[in-house]
């Protein structure tokens, strides 16, 4: 409910309607509301309590920041530590997401693209790097749905298609230059997402987070 925002932007949440919406007691979901705030999908305010947080451009862009690190990072020790047979499953699972069907949803389709990128991280053998990445990776969630909504399709596809090559050809600084690129995000552009993301919260619930259609591709 928090990623997908079915609250909306710093709307203070009652936990007894809470408890009256998922038919569970309050001790639940008091410490669900604190291990999202500690997660970072929820926020608390001393005298207003708990509240959805906010869509800010920057804290965005500072977790696309992040996310470019920790997966630059990921993809030089996959270079070196992905076995054979591991790469080979990698591109089975690229060429089954690439004949995904163009109405697919766009959960579907962003979900097939964050366990390309997760796959690549367990490659790491680093366990701490895929658990922040996933954490990164749900945090981010509803602005990539946007983003590949937007005609990001082609291009994703296009770029995971030359991470691979470079992965399987061992080239460590190729793959750390396309993954680069790949998931380089300019600040405006994030406003841009932002700016269509409120607009589509205040329109109501979010239309990819639940039947909402693919137009990319």
């Amino acid at each position: 409910m928090a990623i997908t925002y079915q609250f909306r932007p710093l709307e203070r949440l009652a936990e007894a309607d809470l408890c009256r919406r998922l038919k569970v007691s309050r001790t639940p979901i008091r410490e669900a509301l604190n291990r999202l705030v500690t997660e970072g999908f929820l926020v608390f305010t001393p005298n207003r309590g708990f509240q959805c947080r906010p869509l800010d451009a920057k804290e965005i862009f500072d977790l696309y920041e992040v996310r470019r690190s920790l997966e630059v990072a990921a993809v030089r020790l996959a270079a070196e530590r992905a076995t054979d047979a591991e790469l080979e499953e990698l591109d089975q699972f690229l060429r089954a997401s690439r004949a995904a069907p163009a109405e697919a949803s766009v959960v579907d389709l962003v979900g097939l693209d964050e366990a390309f990128h997760e796959r690549i991280a367990g490659f790491s053998r680093n366990s701490e790097l895929l658990h922040i990445l996933r954490n990164i990776n749900a945090r981010i969630r509803f602005c990539r749905w946007i983003d590949m909504e937007n005609g990001r399709r082609a291009a994703t596809q296009t770029e995971h298609a030359e991470v691979l090559a470079a992965l399987v050809a061992r080239d460590a600084e190729r793959c750390a230059e396309i993954m680069t690129g790949h998931i380089t995000r300019r600040l405006d552009q994030i406003v841009d997402v932002i700016r269509e993301g409120y607009a589509r919260i205040y329109m109501g619930a979010y239309a990819g987070a639940e039947t909402g259609r693919s137009r990319a591709g």
